[in-house]
């Protein structure tokens, strides 16, 4: 992130502008939740590389990403005679909004706070003069 706020402000955003500002989300991850999201079915890692036709190391990365991020989640599907593998699904897009719109009231909040404290810290030169 970046462009300054003034910056971010005057350009035009789209929605998936989004996972980028709060999240720091890259191009491969936003294809990849697309992928996801476009899925029938829950997918499995090579699955999604194939969709972003990439590697499935790279994938992983950006699948990772995405989990941490709290966009897809996890599940793991064990086979009968032993072992499992992992699918990955999208998270309820209402769930991801309320966590955007928490983080954006706590960033909003921050900011005020440190607004404050801006004011406070140069406003007090001034008043020492007036007082003098």
């Amino acid at each position: 992130m970046s462009d300054s706020m003034s910056e971010q402000l005057q350009r035009d955003m789209e929605c998936e502008g989004l996972l980028e500002c709060f999240h720091g989300l890259k191009q491969l991850d936003k294809d990849c939740y697309r992928a996801m999201v476009s899925a029938e079915e829950a997918l499995t890692i090579d699955e999604v590389a194939e969709r972003v036709d990439r590697e499935r190391s790279t994938a992983y990365r950006a699948v990772q990403r995405l989990l941490n991020a709290g966009f897809i989640q996890k599940e793991q599907i064990n086979y009968d005679h032993g072992g499992y593998y992992h699918v990955y699904s999208p998270t309820d897009p209402s769930q991801i909004a309320d966590d955007m719109q928490r983080m954006l009231n706590d960033w909003y909040a921050k900011m005020g706070q440190l607004i404050g404290e801006f004011e406070e810290k140069y406003d007090e030169p001034e008043r020492a003069a007036v007082e003098s």
